[in-house]
């Protein structure tokens, strides 16, 4: 079953990592699937996945995702499904970060997640439609090293919330996943920071996951797809932590 059959989402941040695998089984479930990315645009995983219209965008620059958002709905006719993935880290502990990596990673997160959304919402509303997930972490709940990200990951949860109420008599919905340990590019970057091998970090993670092992893009795409179907219309304002065991 297609269960996003002839839906048209915005994915942020999608060539890569969670994002790339939300993409993939967004397209898998019938979506007309289309990415903005910082990264610059890579054509052979437009091609390998015959569908995803892919644009090189900056969510922190509000007139590019605006354009981005015209572009879509022109050729579409309306924005259904907004996943705000896009993300970084810049990793230290608080005595060693710099201005610049609190501000980068806060701007990518929650600038980013807002411009995406403000821009969007007003297609949904029109519509009387959406499904808007924003991607938050566990990390939310604190983390050694991560000041900056872990202040950004607990503020999309507040926003998320805060879209729920206002913009749930539009039709639109507003959740969010929290990831645990995802076996990612980023989580490669973490072991780097922290001076170990990667396949080192994934087994201590697994040690400390209740169903005995790491996640995969996979694992959140599922989720992603929970919360853009229809039938969830009557989830709204959640955080769905995605970890293997309770988070929260």
């Amino acid at each position: 079953m297609e269960r996003l059959n002839g839906k048209v989402a915005l994915v942020t941040g999608g060539c890569r990592g969670i994002g790339q695998a939300i993409v993939r089984r967004f397209l898998s479930e019938g979506a007309r699937v289309c990415v903005a990315d910082y990264e610059k645009v890579d054509q052979a995983f437009s091609d390998a996945l015959e569908g995803p219209v892919v644009f090189q965008a900056d969510v922190r620059n509000r007139e590019q995702i605006k354009l981005v958002c015209e572009q879509i709905v022109t050729k579409y006719g309306r924005i259904d499904i907004l996943v705000n993935n896009a993300g970084i880290i810049r990793d230290k502990m608080l005595y060693k970060m710099s201005t610049s990596d609190w501000d980068d990673v806060l701007d990518v997160h929650l600038k980013g997640a807002f411009n995406c959304s403000q821009v969007v919402q007003q297609y949904m509303v029109q519509e009387g439609y959406g499904r808007i997930i924003n991607l938050s972490s566990t990390s939310a709940l604190g983390n050694r090293g991560q000041a900056n990200y872990a202040t950004a990951k607990a503020g999309i949860q507040g926003f998320t919330k805060t879209l729920a109420l206002e913009l749930g008599k539009y039709g639109i919905t507003a959740n969010a996943i929290a990831p645990g340990f995802i076996e990612t590019d980023m989580t490669k970057q973490t072991a780097k920071r922290l001076g170990i091998d990667f396949e080192t970090l994934v087994e201590a993670s697994k040690a400390q996951i209740p169903v005995g092992r790491t996640g995969k893009g996979e694992d959140i795409a599922n989720a992603a797809v929970f919360f853009a179907e229809e039938s969830s219309s009557f989830v709204n304002g959640q955080v769905l932590y995605v970890a293997g065991g309770p988070k929260s």
